[in-house]
């Protein structure tokens, strides 16, 4: 027994001392602001039960981790609507007082803190007005961190942000509503001094003239002209168009396109890209022809599968991406088709995988690391005070012909 209550005193204090060790460094996230100050508390309340009693009770242990994580779950609950809510003001004047406090009134400003702070949405040392220093950190927002094609432009963003000093954190918007206070925590308390965005929206709302006061911002991979940023992409347009103008000269007539979501810009690019080449040469442009997915394995596989089971099946497939190429190889091959002699597929972006495919893939291959190095050094450009004009800095792509393609019923 006494064995035991030396060992609950020194997890106590233990866990005591780093408690304080993390707020010495002042760490400004929510998460470990909040949590651990009540975490603290608790700490302190049972290490005087330890004191007067000689042991931890379990009802006091059972007590405190019920505390601990409703307070937890407060914390990674708490929305801007809840700001809203508590200040009694509107979720656009939460906006604008956290990321545009000059254009309120103090009181309002003052209000929408104390509420954040309450609600859990933001920690306490944004009410002490630190003058912003730099904290040689970047932000990369990345549509899905899962998705194979972003990997060689966070290489290049990476390499190059790392050879002028600065640290690279990644935020996934895969689950863009958990992440927007997160990320909306890391601008407001100043701890990244510029964002580079490889998607076509920001993971949260705000009005173009809130953005004049975000950190210098950079679009990597896609164009989104309205919200007027410096970019860096290929020309997704004339690319998709020389893609389907090759199989058009394989001899191909029947081409179907896997294309991404509508909403995406580069997916519009790429399917007009489609429709102009099959215009050029006269081909009807049929809408049953189109299937679209969202960038994944499955969303080739499913697409293809609906494709082939039109009356006039198509001979050959343009694919937005190789990840939905690649779906779709594999749903051929399941239904005991050959490619490329019974059906040819083309990707677009020219990933690893495409390279170790059965077969190989045919497709347009991005200078990926190149995009994100560019991106990079317009970035560093900015942060060093120089003007960056907004628009498009275009690189070049290349077709890639490999295994997947080939004339319509060459094996026949």
């Amino acid at each position: 027994m006494d064995a035991r209550r030396r060992s609950d005193r020194g997890l106590a204090q233990k866990a005591l001392r780093y408690a304080k060790q993390i707020e010495k460094f002042n760490i400004r996230h929510i998460s470990y602001e909040i949590f651990v100050t009540t975490y603290r508390n608790s700490l302190l309340r049972m290490r005087e039960t330890v004191s007067s009693t000689g042991c931890v009770n379990d009802s006091v242990v059972r007590a405190r981790r019920k505390t601990l994580k409703s307070t937890k779950q407060q914390v990674e609950n708490a929305t801007m609507k809840d700001v809203a809510v508590r200040a009694k003001v509107s979720t656009a004047t939460v906006s604008r007082a956290l990321m545009n406090p000059d254009k309120v009134s103090q009181h309002t400003r003052h209000r929408v803190e104390q509420a954040a702070i309450e609600v859990g949405y933001l920690p306490h040392s944004l009410g002490r007005n630190i003058k912003r220093n730099e904290s040689r950190t970047l932000l990369v927002i990345v549509p899905d961190i899962c998705d194979p094609f972003f990997s060689e432009i966070i290489r290049g963003i990476e390499i190059t942000a790392a050879s002028h000093g600065y640290l690279v954190l990644i935020g996934d918007c895969a689950h863009q509503n958990q992440q927007e206070k997160t990320f909306i925590d890391l601008i407001i308390t100043k701890q990244i001094d510029g964002m580079l965005l490889l998607g076509s929206r920001l993971p949260f709302g705000a009005s173009k003239e809130e953005q004049r006061n975000l950190p210098p911002i950079v679009m990597a991979n896609e164009f989104a002209p309205e919200l007027e940023l410096p970019t860096v992409h290929i020309d997704n347009l004339t690319a998709a168009f020389d893609a389907v103008s090759y199989l058009q000269k394989l001899g191909h007539k029947r081409i179907a396109c896997i294309a991404g979501p509508e909403e995406m810009p580069h997916c519009h690019y790429r399917l007009q890209g489609y429709v102009q080449a099959l215009r050029r040469t006269g081909t009807e442009v049929s809408p049953h022809y189109i299937a679209r997915g969202d960038f994944t394995f499955e969303a080739g596989s499913d697409a293809l599968e609906r494709l082939m089971m039109l009356p006039q099946p198509p001979t050959a497939i343009f694919c937005h991406t190789d990840v939905m190429a690649l779906g779709a190889i594999s749903c051929a091959k399941r239904r005991g088709l050959r490619v490329p002699e019974d059906l040819s597929i083309m990707g677009f972006d020219d990933i690893a995988l495409s390279k170790y495919c059965d077969p190989p893939l045919t497709t347009v291959a991005q200078p990926r690391f190149n995009i994100g190095k560019e991106a990079m050094l317009l970035l560093l450009d900015q942060l060093q005070g120089h003007t960056v004009s907004n628009g498009s800095r275009l690189l070049d792509c290349v077709l890639v012909e490999r295994g997947s393609t080939s004339a319509p019923g060459k094996g026949k």
